[in-house]
C-alpha cells in the first residue's frame, strides 16, 4: 500500500478575530495560491490514488479539494474525525486496514504534530522520528502490512518549494 500524509496547506493564524475557535479556521487567500501552484508539480510523478481522507477541519478539507482539483482526480474526498487534531492513530489504522485488500494508494489529509506522529509510528514503532513537515508538504509511505508500529518505510518528503519546481 501506498500511504500518502498531505499537512493542510497556510491556515488563518491562531486567535485571528473571527476565528477564535483553532476548529474553524480555514486557509489564507495566499495559502490557497500557494498551495494550488506547488501541488501543480506532482503532476510531473503521474500519481494515481483510490482514496482521500482528510481530517473534517475547514483548513483540511480546502487543502484536500485543491489536491483533487488540480490534480484533476475523480476522487471524492471523505472525511475522517481520527484525523483530526488529537485523533486516534489507532482507529484511524484500523479503519484503513479495513480498506487494504481493495486500496492500494491513499491520501490523508491532516495537521501537524499528527502527521509526524503517525509517519513516526509508521516508519520507526515509536515516536522519536524529528521531522519538519512543512504546511501543504506531502510525504510518501510504503506499507507492506499496515499495523500500529514499524511497518512501512518512508519514500520522500516535499515541501511544497520542491514541489513547485517539479512543474
Amino acid at each position: 500500500m501506498n500511504l500518502y500524509l498531505l499537512r493542510h496547506a497556510i491556515a488563518v493564524e491562531h486567535g485571528t478575530p473571527g476565528y477564535e475557535n483553532d476548529d474553524d479556521r480555514p486557509l489564507t487567500s495566499d495559502g490557497k495560491a500557494k498551495f494550488r501552484d506547488s501541488i501543480k508539480g506532482i503532476r510531473s510523478l503521474e500519481l494515481s490514488f483510490d482514496l482521500i481522507l482528510s481530517s473534517p477541519l475547514p483548513r483540511a478539507t480546502q487543502t484536500a479539494d485543491i489536491f483533487v482539483e488540480v490534480l484533476k482526480l475523480r476522487n471524492n474526498v471523505k472525511l475522517d474525525d481520527n484525523l483530526a487534531p488529537d485523533g486516534d492513530a489507532r482507529k484511524l489504522i484500523k479503519h484503513l486496514k479495513a480498506l487494504k485488500p481493495s486500496l492500494e494508494s491513499i491520501v490523508l489529509v491532516g495537521h501537524e504534530p499528527d502527521l509526524s506522529a503517525l509517519v513516526s509510528q509508521l516508519v520507526c514503532g515509536d515516536d522519536n522520528l524529528t521531522m519538519n513537515f512543512k504546511k501543504g508538504g506531502l510525504c510518501k509511505l510504503n506499507v507492506d502490512t499496515l499495523k500500529h508500529g514499524r511497518c512501512a518505510t518512508l519514500e520522500w518528503i516535499l515541501t511544497p518549494r520542491q514541489m513547485s519546481l517539479m512543474k
